[in-house]
């Protein structure tokens, strides 16, 4: 008998599957769905202090390994966010689902103000998506490029939720010199749990025109492309912040992969664009993939294997490929 129920901050979760903010976020109706199909929290797509349209098409499209996009950011703002968010808790409590906000910002006191309108909807927690530009920045850094913009933004955000008691979890982008010291400067600075990772920005190119794909040119990576990204971004997230929880996000489409995850330290798993190539059946694919490799591991529990990556192995790995034990 394998149990998934996974103790998240002051949830306990259903199942380590959480819905990442962007793919099925945009409606409460996709929200309940995700809920229903298998996720234990679902994330609600990320709002902004005023509405945006986005960027025109194409902004999202497939590649060899993955997809790319450049949505742009488009929401309806925090203020009519708080509608939706509403709505959505209402929904999904009967359910034992916890409901993610998520929010971006222009500047350090934007991301409070939004955080402070968001709040207002009682979502069981906020996730701060770091990875947009710092328009005070002289060369519009993203938030997340350093240890001292990205607990700037923390302290604001988790300053402006705390008469609401809504925990804070902080969004980490892959390309970053050490996540490991971003992600303890935003602990430190109040982040009460990390997600890890946000996508990785490349372009693709048409080899007949010579131009880019996207109407943006470039955009976030994620599908099978960013897995491994993902897994080292986790593992070193869990090195430098050992006891804080993190949604290890990024290139999970199957049970394994979700499994593997949780080797590398997260303590729930985010499922995005697994959607797209796997459709609606996505989420309730991997719970019964995660069964069928715990049952085939005799894995009664996840706790087994979270963060079984940072573990002294019982064997070395000789030059050959074979397994050396190691000397005791």
């Amino acid at each position: 008998m394998t149990h998934l129920q996974t103790p998240f901050l002051n949830h306990i979760l259903p199942t380590p599957l959480v819905l990442a903010s962007g793919i099925w976020g945009t409606t409460v109706s996709l929200l309940v769905r995700a809920a229903q199909s298998g996720c234990g929290a679902v994330t609600a797509k990320s709002c902004g202090p005023v509405p945006r349209a986005g960027h025109v098409n194409p902004s999202c499209l497939a590649w060899e390994h993955g997809l790319i996009n450049a949505i742009g950011l488009a929401n309806p703002g925090a203020e009519e966010e708080v509608a939706l968010l509403r709505q959505a808790k209402a929904e999904l409590t009967p359910l034992g689902v916890p409901l993610i906000a998520s929010i971006f910002a222009g500047t350090a006191a934007e991301f409070g103000d939004v955080a402070r309108i968001v709040a207002q909807a009682q979502p069981d927690f906020i996730e701060v998506n770091i990875s947009c530009p710092n328009v005070g920045s002289e060369f519009g850094e993203p938030f997340a490029a350093n240890p001292q913009s990205a607990a700037e933004v923390t302290g604001f955000v988790a300053q402006a939720v705390a008469p609401f008691a809504i925990p804070v979890i902080v969004k980490l982008a892959p390309n970053v010199p050490s996540i490991g010291r971003i992600a303890r400067a935003v602990v430190e600075a109040g982040a009460d749990a990390l997600c890890a990772v946000n996508t990785m920005p490349g372009l693709v190119i048409d080899p007949e025109s010579g131009q880019m794909l996207l109407a943006n040119r470039s955009g976030g990576i994620s599908g099978p492309a960013l897995k491994p990204i993902a897994l080292k971004a986790v593992y070193d997230a869990r090195r430098a912040c050992p006891d804080t929880p993190i949604i290890g996000t990024g290139g999970v489409s199957t049970g394994q992969d979700a499994i593997e995850m949780l080797m590398a330290g997260a303590t729930a798993v985010g499922v995005g664009s697994a959607i797209y190539y796997r459709g609606g059946e996505t989420l309730s694919l991997i719970i019964e993939e995660m069964k069928a490799w715990m049952a085939a591991h005799s894995v009664a529990s996840l706790d087994e294997i979270r963060g079984a990556a940072h573990r002294e192995p019982l064997y070395a790995i000789a030059p050959t490929g074979a397994p050396i034990p190691h000397a005791r």
